[in-house]
């Protein structure tokens, strides 16, 4: 009884520790973004004198803008190439599938950086000017093994025979598609969706490497600063506030058509 106990408080205790160590650096932030002084360090009195900042700051904003078209256009693309080429290979034969998917976890496990050089010798070799459409289709080309590493764990769980069944009853392939698979998938593909957000988000190496000159991200408008400032941290914190929403929102909306369904039943 008495190591039971101790166990489950050992347990808290390091369960506390480790959210400690994940979520106060980002509390610490959010703090220090609406700091009345220059300080990283003192707290001197609460103000909103950075937020102005960022706004009035037109690279920061220019910067933000551009990470943003980029990471939308990104995570439509991949999420959309993602989830057709892993209903494909859910399909395929053993053997193509295994080694499509070896492939596929290349791009995974390979540093940023021999990514980041690989596709800017590729855009080179083919006299293709670096600048915002290399940017844009350097983050759709690593976002999208994330997508079908994300959507094909959940096709192994589909029961063929729902599909067959639909196209036994007159559904053509495309109807069957749209309206037995991917509605079945569809918790998947939005994650899918999310990791390839935040991965085209927070990217740095391949977006420096890929990218012509006059065009920013967060990431490199940060490194290329000459000093730090707290504007960052109210730029980090309205970053943290949105993807906190959208979480919260893919989270609720379910769950919200869940119990509507629930109460229309009979």
């Amino acid at each position: 009884m008495k190591k039971s106990r101790a166990s489950r408080v050992f347990s808290s205790a390091y369960l506390i520790l480790i959210l400690l160590f994940i979520y106060l650096p980002i509390g610490y932030l959010v703090l220090f973004s609406f700091n009345e002084g220059k300080s990283m360090t003192n707290f001197s009195g609460f103000s909103l004198k950075w937020y102005e900042s960022m706004f009035q700051n037109r690279t920061m904003i220019e910067s933000i803008t551009t990470t943003l078209i980029v990471a939308v256009i990104a995570t439509v693309v991949s999420t959309v190439v993602g989830t057709v080429a892993a209903i494909g290979l859910s399909k395929a034969k053993r053997i193509i599938r295994s080694i499509v998917m070896e492939v596929n976890n290349l791009p995974v496990m390979n540093p940023d950086i021999v990514t980041a050089i690989g596709l800017m010798l590729l855009f080179i070799s083919v006299k293709f000017q670096l600048g915002m459409v290399t940017l844009i289709l350097s983050h759709i080309s690593f976002c999208i093994p994330y997508v079908i590493l994300t959507v094909m764990p959940k096709l192994r769980q589909l029961d063929d025979n729902v599909a067959e069944a639909a196209l036994d009853l007159g559904a053509t392939p495309f109807k069957a598609l749209t309206k037995v698979i991917i509605p079945q998938i569809l918790p998947a593909i939005i994650s899918g969706a999310l990791i390839a957000f935040s991965m085209s988000l927070d990217d740095f190496v391949v977006s420096y490497f890929n990218t012509g000159a006059g065009i920013n991200t967060i990431s490199m408008y940060v490194y290329s600063m000459k000093r730090y400032n707290l504007s960052v941290n109210a730029m980090s914190t309205l970053i943290v506030a949105a993807v906190t929403l959208i979480l919260i929102l893919v989270n609720l909306i379910p769950w919200i058509k869940d119990k509507k369904t629930k109460k229309e039943e009979p």
